[in-house]
């Protein structure tokens, strides 16, 4: 194989890695998080994350215990996760299945895409999240409440923000770290196997 085959090889490499897109993981404790009616009912726990501009999300994970009070239902306990202006978003509820009161753990992840589903936040980087219930039963306040567990959101752009705690590199800079020590490696070798001949 030539330098210039393998330059141009491990450029396309590098050019492919760095505009790949990696999906950041940004996970929400939901201890204690209740519902009183439908979205914009007041009362409704609403949380937000900086998720970067422009980002997408495009894949969900959860693991969560939730209580709905008699005479609420547990499918009707749910979460709406969209952009700030709330023109894109996803409605979950985790326990669609169980129309009956009590508690009930649920656990499973979607991939958005599959679904069509993967939605773009706006400019303002904004990802809202809204606890709701299907149906405000007057009768109990609040109707619902996420008792403990996670929802991971997977996030992909080119905005999104790192993880201030590691320092990792991302998937990118270390494809092309290794790209460069490749070429070095391979011109030493070519540099050696020259002077022999000579």
């Amino acid at each position: 194989m030539s330098l210039r085959t393998l330059k141009n090889l491990l450029v396309g490499l590098s050019l492919l890695v760095c505009t790949s897109a990696f999906a950041v993981p940004f996970v929400v404790n939901v201890a204690g998080v209740q519902s009183f009616g439908a979205p914009g009912t007041a009362g409704n726990t609403v949380f937000t994350l900086n998720v970067g501009a422009g980002s997408r999300v495009i894949g969900v994970v959860y693991d969560v215990n939730i209580t709905a009070y008699t005479p609420s239902y547990l499918s009707e306990i749910g979460l709406y996760f969209s952009n700030s202006a709330q023109t894109g978003g996803v409605y979950f509820n985790p326990g669609f299945e169980n129309a009956d009161p009590g508690t009930g753990s649920y656990a499973d992840s979607a991939n958005l895409i599959d679904f069509g589903l993967d939605f773009a936040v706006g400019a303002d980087g904004i990802l809202r999240l809204e606890f709701y219930e299907d149906f405000n039963d007057s009768q109990v306040s609040p109707d619902g409440v996420w008792n403990f567990g996670t929802i991971t959101f997977d996030v992909t752009g080119d905005n999104v923000p790192g993880d201030p705690g590691t320092d990792i590199p991302e998937p990118a800079t270390g494809m092309l770290m290794g790209a460069g020590l490749a070429l070095m490696g391979f011109t030493a070798r070519r540099r050696r196997s020259r002077g022999k001949a000579a």
